[in-house]
């Protein structure tokens, strides 16, 4: 659980109780829709505990100091002239004789004394919590889901429906720890079998870990897991707190702007009549009038604006009506569109829309439009990992089993008194608010470009006949790309989870390494003739990258270890040459942002970029394909020039694969 948890209102408990009530009226229902079985209940039932393997799971280790030190470096020559390394090469080994061998030993101590965590864990949600940037496109990405094969069940009103149940299922199978665990299975054939669930069962939760770790199988933490419902992110001067209140069983729907609340699960746990869903989302999405001042808008402003701001909302007598939001289950944003096969609007949508009708600061929110449904979510609670588990399962739920079928449309349902509109008392200041956070978030979103590019000569597949990384080879295109277009090399990030140790986190692996230069260098030559040669520089790289993802996962990266330390030096009031230095600064100033989101039910995912010069790059990498979403900001990076570059660093590639 989250270590900061805070309930900042009165009287939260009377929307509840009316919901409540009137939901005893539609338990009995006789318009069912679809299986009614007890099973239906559960997205699964595991016969392996959902938190079994969390008591034993190895905790992060804090890396030995001379290796953080040496993996710093070699990661900042290729981006460093001779002159600028030296000097850091000069701070690097001062500290690690010095200040870094004072500030290693305070943080080992301190780890010693927090075994219920991980090292990361506290300042990591620090660092998300005191930003005082907006958090669209600053910090929440989203996925689109695929389409149904069959078209109908693609239907707004239905999609809704089926995945809030799906939602509802996998909710009570994470709380009633029938979730299946998370578990890497290195040899899925010898693990991811009944023998091992049966096995790891019997195991006492202290020592589960390892035996599943003698079948080459690894779980993960799933620690974060439980803050994916009923929570949200509050906005307060200097720095946020994470707010949650899991006796709530409403959801918030946005619609044109307005708010809407109804109850989606009833006294035993169980979710609602599926009929009920579906015609108080009918009602909600017939409600055509758009707000004229929609409150969502707010959640796009600077931390500390916004916190301002909603202190004004809560002193004019809006407390019930945010606590209402802020304790939901989830958002569920009814959109009316894009409805266009182009990809981009889509990417716009599911990225930032107009702010109008969203709440950003949910953990989750689902968004359904006529044609595309998929999630945003805030990242300060959680990583991909978690969000990535629920998105899956509540897409493949949905389809294998969905509750509500074009067949068999409920009939209309009298819901008024169970639907609640919030509605908020605004003063002119409030308006106006509103209306300057629309402007300012419009010129915002309008200074992002956004890019498509899918590359369909060749994937995966060709990389495993030359036995490399196929990651490796979309990484060395985007360093190669970025060589074309700028001449450079820059400061390269590449997500890597921390999720095989106890409340890891994410480890920042560096795809700019000296074997990425040189490999770019010899392209740079035009001196293809020797092919040879240029592969086996690719196999090198290969092995690197492959080695260095390993030890990010491991917890054996630099950055993290280095966040940490810095964070102790700024507590203790020290100044560090190595943290003063600006080879520190520039390295991590992430030009190149860069994450994987290869699923077979993500149709689109992206986020923005991490700095204003830089690039938001999620790709994904299949058999016969590999492709690419860009985001830049128009006036400081240039977007179509790098999709352009990237295309011709593809094709060199596949000159000297094929």
């Amino acid at each position: 659980m989250l270590s900061t948890l805070r309930i900042s209102y009165k009287n939260h408990n009377k929307m509840t109780l009316l919901c409540c009530t009137t939901c005893q009226s539609y338990r009995n229902s006789s318009n069912k829709v679809g299986p009614s079985d007890a099973n239906d209940q559960y997205i699964q039932k595991s016969i392996v505990p959902t938190f079994h393997f969390q008591k034993s799971l190895p905790r992060l280790p804090v890396p030995k100091l001379s290796d953080t030190c040496n993996r710093y470096l070699r990661a900042q020559r290729p981006i460093l002239s001779d002159d600028e390394y030296s000097k850091t090469e000069r701070f690097v080994r001062d500290f690690e004789k010095n200040d870094g061998a004072r500030l290693q030993k305070e943080l080992k101590d301190q780890d010693a004394k927090n075994s219920h965590t991980s090292y990361i864990s506290k300042p990591w949600f620090d660092m998300y919590l005191s930003d005082r940037s907006p958090l669209p496109i600053n910090y929440n990405p989203f996925l689109v889901f695929t389409n149904n094969e069959d078209s109908r069940y693609n239907d707004q009103l239905l999609r809704a429906t089926n995945l809030v149940v799906s939602s509802v299922r996998f909710l009570r199978s994470l709380r009633e720890n029938l979730l299946e665990p998370e578990v890497f299975h290195l040899n899925p054939k010898k693990s991811d079998t009944e023998f091992f669930r049966k096995f790891t069962r019997a195991l006492p939760s202290a020592i589960s870990w390892y035996g599943a770790y003698l079948m080459k199988a690894y779980p993960l933490d799933m620690s974060q897991y439980k803050n994916l419902f009923n929570a949200t992110r509050i906005p307060s001067q200097g720095k946020d707190y994470l707010y949650q209140d899991i006796s709530k069983k409403h959801i918030v729907v946005l619609r044109k702007g307005h708010f809407y609340t109804f109850e989606i699960i009833d006294n035993y746990g169980n979710y609602v009549d599926p009929a009920l869903i579906y015609n108080c989302f009918k009602h909600i999405l017939e409600q055509n009038e758009p707000s004229e001042s929609p409150l969502g808008v707010l959640t796009t402003l600077e931390r500390d604006r916004w916190a301002a701001v909603r202190q004004r909302l809560l002193e004019t007598g809006n407390g019930d009506q945010l606590q209402a939001i802020d304790s939901a289950l989830f958002a569920v944003c009814l959109d009316d569109g894009p409805t266009t096969e182009d990809h981009v609007p889509v990417v716009r949508e599911f990225l930032h829309s107009d702010g109008t009708n969203r709440w950003f600061d949910k953990s989750f929110s689902l968004i359904v439009g006529p044609q595309y449904a998929g999630i945003n979510f805030e990242h300060s609670w959680g990583d991909g990992v978690a969000v990535l588990r629920y998105f899956q399962d509540i897409h493949k739920d949905s389809n294998r089993r969905p509750i509500v079928r074009p067949e068999s449309k409920p009939a209309d349902q009298n819901i008024l008194g169970y639907v609640k509109k919030l509605e908020f008392k605004l003063d002119e200041g409030t308006k106006k608010d509103v209306m300057d956070a629309k402007e300012l978030y419009k010129k915002f979103t309008n200074s992002l470009d956004v890019g498509l590019y899918e590359f369909k000569t060749f994937g995966r597949n060709l990389c495993k006949t030359h036995r490399i990384s196929p990651d490796c080879v979309m990484q060395l295109a985007f360093q190669l790309a970025h060589d074309k277009l700028a001449r450079k090399h820059v400061a390269t990030y590449e997500s890597c989870s921390t999720a095989a140790f106890k409340h890891g986190r994410t480890e920042t692996m560096r795809p700019c390494t000296i074997e990425a230069v040189k490999f770019c260098d010899l392209l740079r030559q035009k001196n293809q003739s020797d092919l040879d040669t240029i592969r086996k520089v690719i196999a090198e790289c290969s092995k690197v990258h492959s080695d260095l993802v390993k030890d990010a996962a491991m917890g054996q990266g630099f950055d993290r270890h280095l966040f940490a330390l810095n964070t102790l030096a700024k507590k203790n009031g020290m100044k560090v040459d190595l943290f003063e230095d600006p080879a520190f600064t520039k390295i991590n100033r992430n030009i190149l942002s860069t994450s994987t989101l290869s699923s077979d039910v993500v149709h689109l995912g992206a986020f923005g970029p991490v700095v204003s010069d830089g690039y938001g790059i999620a790709y994904s990498i299949w058999n016969d394909r590999l492709g690419a979403i860009v985001t830049n900001y128009k006036e400081h990076a240039d977007g179509n020039g790098f999709i352009t570059c990237l295309e011709e660093a593809l094709n060199d590639l596949y000159k000297i694969l094929k």
